[in-house]
């Protein structure tokens, strides 16, 4: 199974996630990637450039670029022929059992790092096996999936190897750095902040200033991210109720959840599962019961 879409489908703020989709570039028209996390492209036909401010580079059939979501870049096909793309993305933050704090950590300096941009020569293993990969009449399942990040994780390289975890850690942000490194983000749902204090062999007072200043916010903050991450992905790609994504996610309440959801992305639950294409929820309310036709005429005769 194949997703082939036009342009004007591409950019949806949620776009599907570890699916290759296609596309045909026109001559000499542009597309710009505006998805999160990293977005892995593959040149199966044409020429074209990559461009992103006064750099340009040249793009050729077989090659393969990895590009950071975030990043002002676009796919400029040939004048003189257009172009086929192949792409996948990969969102590390929907991948919380897999991928650890540590490894996220990596994500985000790689992509300050050259750009955020890496490119694969057309005869490099990982453009070839995902030429391979995108002639396959059926592209899904999970061995589908996994062969898709692991040629991420190919071109990236030694840049996610996790420093070595057995020295010995003295400093409070090296024992707190070395327990995410080791734990998937949504392994913070489960332990309390004062778990994480004894883990980490620090008052609260302190570790508080001190997980400020290694994430960037509180942990109250990033328990909050993780379960708004959750759910959305629940959102987007399940049929469940809205009450049951807010109970999946954490939350006791719903109107919690539905205030926190709204006030993080602009727009409720409900209203985003429908915005973004997500599978649409099964229907919150129970039917009536279907009235039983009486005969009436029977029914004065029984009396």
């Amino acid at each position: 199974m194949k997703i082939v879409e036009t342009t004007n489908q591409l950019n949806q703020p949620y776009a599907p996630h570890l699916v290759v989709r296609e596309f045909s570039l026109a001559p000499g028209k542009e597309w710009a990637p505006q998805t999160a996390g990293w977005t892995l492209i593959l040149v199966g036909s044409g020429t074209g450039y990559w461009l992103r401010g006064q750099a340009r580079v040249e793009l050729e059939s077989g090659m393969a670029l990895l590009v950071a979501g975030d990043k002002a870049g676009r796919v400029l096909a040939s004048c003189l022929n257009g172009m086929l793309l192949h792409f996948f993305t990969v969102m590390p933050d929907r991948l919380p059992g897999l991928i650890t704090q540590g490894e996220q950590d990596l994500l985000k300096q790689a992509e300050r790092k050259e750009a955020g941009l890496r490119l694969v020569p057309a005869n490099h293993p990982a453009a070839v096996r995902l030429g391979e990969l995108c002639k396959l009449p059926q592209q899904v399942g999970l061995r589908f999936r996994l062969n898709l990040l692991q040629l991420m994780v190919e071109i990236f390289g030694g840049d996610l190897n996790l420093p070595a975890g057995d020295q010995l850690q003295t400093d409070v942000k090296e024992r707190l750095r070395s327990f995410l490194q080791e734990t998937p983000p949504a392994g913070l749902l489960e332990i309390s902040f004062e778990d994480l204090a004894r883990i980490t062999h620090c008052t609260p007072r302190h570790l508080s200033r001190v997980f400020y200043d290694v994430i960037g916010m509180s942990f109250r903050e990033k328990r909050a991210e993780i379960r708004l991450a959750l759910a959305r992905d629940l959102l987007a790609t399940s049929q469940a109720k809205v009450v049951d994504v807010a109970f999946k996610s954490g939350y006791k309440s719903l109107s919690l959840f539905n205030r926190m959801f709204t006030r993080r992305f602009g727009i409720s639950p409900g209203r985003w599962r429908q915005k973004n294409g997500g599978i649409k929820g099964v229907v919150e309310q129970r039917k009536p019961r279907a009235r039983v036709a009486v005969n009436e005429s029977r029914f004065r005769g029984l009396q």
